[in-house]
C-alpha cells in the first residue's frame, strides 16, 4: 500500500567536510553505518518518511551538501528551496565548531526571502575522549541564534532519529500555526495526500483541512 503522509519538507545538511554529514544521513535513512564513506560531490539526495503524530506522517527530503570550498557554489543553489537544515560540526574537530557562524550566515543570505529552521547537532559524540568542544559552549552558541542543540553519533546510533524527528516536529509546528506556509515556486513545503475519506470536525484541525486532497 502506498505511504501516507501529510506535508513533504525539503532538508539540508551542511557543515564542514568530515564532520560526518553522509554517516549521519545514511544511518538515519538506511539504518546502517559505514566506517569508510567517500566525500560528497556536489549534492546527494536521500528521504524517508516519519510519523511525528500517531497517524500523522512527514515526507523528508534530505539533502547532503558537500563540506569543500570549490562545491559551495552548488550547494548554495539549494538553500533557498529547504524549509529546514541540520548545522553539524565534529565535537573533536574545534576548527569545525568555529565555522558554525559562516555556514549560517551564508545558508540564511541564500535563502531570501524565505527562512530555513537549524538544528545545531554536534557530531561524533562517541568520541567523547577526544573532545574537543564542550557541550556548555555548544549550547551558548544554540542559543545565540535561537537554535535546539543535539549531540549525535552515526556509528553507535546515539540521537540519529531524535534530531531528524525533533527539527521535523519543529517545523510541522510551523506550519500548523501559519509561520510557515506553502507557496507556489518553493519546493520547501508540499502538501501530500491523505485517504479520501470522511474526517468530522473533531478530527480533523484547520491546518490539516488545507492538505487533504
Amino acid at each position: 500500500m502506498e505511504a501516507i503522509w501529510l506535508y513533504q519538507f525539503r532538508l539540508i545538511v551542511i557543515g564542514d567536510s568530515t564532520v560526518g554529514k553522509s554517516c549521519l544521513i545514511r544511518r538515519f535513512t538506511e539504518g546502517r553505518f559505514a566506517q569508510v564513506s567517500d566525500p560528497t560531490v556536489g549534492v546527494d539526495f536521500f528521504s524517508r518518511l516519519v510519523e511525528i503524530e500517531p497517524g500523522k506522517r512527514i515526507k523528508l527530503q534530505i539533502w547532503d551538501t558537500a563540506g569543500q570550498e570549490r562545491f559551495r557554489s552548488i550547494t548554495r543553489a539549494y538553500y533557498r528551496n529547504s524549509v529546514g537544515g541540520l548545522l553539524l560540526f565534529d565535537i573533536t574537530n574545534r576548527r569545525s565548531f568555529q565555522n558554525v557562524h559562516d555556514w549560517l550566515e551564508e545558508a540564511r543570505s541564500h535563502v531570501q526571502p524565505h527562512s530555513i529552521v537549524f538544528l545545531l547537532v554536534g557530531h561524533k559524540c562517541d568520541l567523547e575522549s577526544q573532545r574537543q568542544v564542550t557541550r556548555q559552549e555548544a549550547e551558548k552558541l544554540a542559543g545565540t541564534y535561537q537554535m535546539r542543540y543535539i549531540e549525535t553519533s552515526a556509528r553507535d546510533a546515539i540521537n540519529v532519529e531524535h534530531a531528524f524527528t525533533e527539527l521535523t516536529r519543529d517545523i510541522f509546528a510551523l506550519v500548523r500555526s501559519g509561520d510557515i506556509t506553502i507557496q507556489e515556486g518553493w519546493e520547501g513545503v508540499k502538501s501530500g495526500f491523505v485517504p479520501n475519506v470522511v474526517h468530522s470536525s473533531e478530527e480533523v484541525t484547520k491546518s490539516d483541512r488545507r492538505c487533504l486532497c
